[in-house]
């Protein structure tokens, strides 16, 4: 659904049935936070579906999104404004950052990342931090190689597809695996063979470019701060961060899928 009042909004990133809700109450606050400031396009609902990601944040209407950090740094950055980074308080991570975790089947008899060099890679997609270049960034790092296999279109998919035995690795961003191991039976067929190093940006909150970033910052920690204990919880919502636009294109940018050959 494409809400009213001229303006656009989504959360698609961590949206699913389990969080829709809490989802929309983060966005209620969000949304009376900026009417009251005078954004009066703030839409009433959120959009979703396919038109949540690259419709949205490419929309001259865009008022308030969750993008990747490769697409911001790729593609978005000159285009929009950053209004700040989530943070989910992930294991490991520093507050407002974020890992993949590599995930196998349990079944599978190798038992340490490397491994499971040269094993079928489940991606999905080639402009994914957290499914793409995350995990072949920590490859070359390690002398790794984890030849793109299968395109997927989504982190669940990609971890449906090693369950199914289309594929026998994949990487699945800290959150996402988390809510899937809650919410999806087919988690107990999975298990985590490594994260990736370092830690990046987790996935920021952006708005239409020439739009007040401070103004955007301080009424999301506002709505934030103002959810209740429970929607905190099935978001793993803690604060919001403000870490620089430097941060994430600072983060390296591996081989593209078509550029990295199997066996190489």
């Amino acid at each position: 659904m494409i809400a009213s009042r001229g303006g656009v909004a989504s959360l698609g990133m961590y949206d699913r049935p389990e969080t829709a809700a809490a989802n929309d109450r983060l966005w209620a606050n969000i949304r009376d936070g900026l009417r009251s400031e005078g954004i009066h396009q703030a839409p009433d609902a959120l959009t979703r579906g396919d038109t949540a990601f690259w419709t949205t944040w490419q929309s001259p209407d865009l008022v308030f999104s969750q993008t990747c950090g490769f697409p911001f740094r790729a593609k978005l950055h000159d285009h929009v404004t950053l209004i700040g980074t989530p943070d989910y308080g992930l294991p490991g991570c520093p507050p407002g950052y974020y890992n993949s975790v590599f995930i196998a089947r349990k079944d599978d008899p190798r038992t340490t990342l490397p491994e499971f060099s040269g094993a079928p890679f489940a991606y999905n997609e080639d402009l994914s931090q957290s499914g793409w270049a995350a995990p072949q960034n920590h490859a070359a790092a390690h002398g790794l190689h984890f030849p793109p296999s299968l395109q997927t279109g989504g982190h669940r998919l990609s971890a449906l597809a090693v369950s199914e035995s289309r594929a026998d690795l994949a990487a699945i961003d800290a959150l996402t695996w988390g809510l899937l191991l809650a919410h999806d039976p087919f988690g107990t067929t999975l298990r985590e063979v490594g994260r990736t190093e370092p830690p990046t940006p987790v996935l920021p909150y952006i708005t239409a470019k020439g739009q007040d970033a401070a103004l955007y910052f301080r009424v999301t920690k506002a709505a934030i701060d103002a959810l209740s204990a429970d929607d905190k919880a099935t978001l793993h919502l803690k604060d919001l961060i403000a870490i620089p636009a430097t941060a994430y294109l600072a983060v390296p940018t591996p081989a593209a899928p078509s550029e990295i050959m199997d066996g190489l």
